[in-house]
């Protein structure tokens, strides 16, 4: 008696659970949103490597080359808040075959530059004042987050026009979104620095621009589920 209890209770709750769960019409699309944009500042990564034997030598000459550099940066205007020390190192070296120990002493410095018209003189003073080392050049926009947001909804415009198209030859409608999944990613274009020079001089003394800064492109990739109604 207690198991046939027992069986019509769980045939009662499962038949209760299957009556629950409901069929939700559904088309799942992919849509894409595209901005691109002409760059409107420059963030640079440069770093002074100084190398020999004697430790406290190496970081002496380090210190200074990078003294002068900090210097030139700020006779170029650059505001305080748009420059910093990003990392300082000084590592011993072992020579197993001379048995001998050197260091290397190296000190990075990034930069946000807001007036790209600098950019040619700024790196070309940084060489100067003793940078040996450019880690890296990023062109970028100071608006991304704005432009970000219209690649999403150029993204989830995409998505829609997919689905009504999808679905108009079937004689229904797209209803509301039933789930949305977002993965933007950002392109920053790095040029070439050949030489450590972003300009040269042909022979009839105009300047040859060395230095494609091209656009920058923020792209937004959506999966959205739509129901059918």
């Amino acid at each position: 008696m207690k198991k046939l209890v027992l069986f019509l209770t769980i045939m009662f709750m499962t038949m209760s659970y299957g009556q629950e769960i409901k069929q939700i019409p559904l088309i799942n699309v992919n849509g894409e949103g595209k901005v691109k944009v002409a760059p409107d500042q420059v963030c640079i990564s440069a770093t002074v490597e100084t190398k020999g034997n004697n430790a406290k030598d190496v970081k002496k000459q380090n210190d200074e080359k990078m003294d002068a550099v900090l210097k030139f940066i700020k006779k170029m205007n650059v505001p305080t808040t748009d420059f910093k020390t990003k990392q300082v190192a000084l590592n011993p070296q072992y020579d197993y075959e001379k048995k001998k120990t050197s260091y290397n002493a190296t000190q990075t410095v990034e930069i946000v530059l807001k007036d790209l018209n600098k950019y040619d003189e700024l790196m070309e003073g940084l060489v100067q004042q003793g940078i040996n080392r450019i880690d890296n050049v990023s062109f970028e926009s100071s608006k991304l987050a704005q432009y970000q947001s219209e690649a999403r909804k150029i993204a989830m415009k995409d998505a829609k026009v997919k689905a009504e198209e999808y679905v108009s030859v079937l004689g229904q409608k797209v209803g509301k979104a039933f789930t949305i999944s977002d993965n933007s990613q950002v392109y920053h274009p790095r040029p070439m620095y050949a030489a450590m020079k972003t300009e040269m001089m042909d022979a009839s003394g105009a300047s040859n621009q060395t230095l494609a800064i091209g656009e920058i492109e923020i792209t937004a990739n959506v999966s959205v589920s739509f129901v059918l109604d």
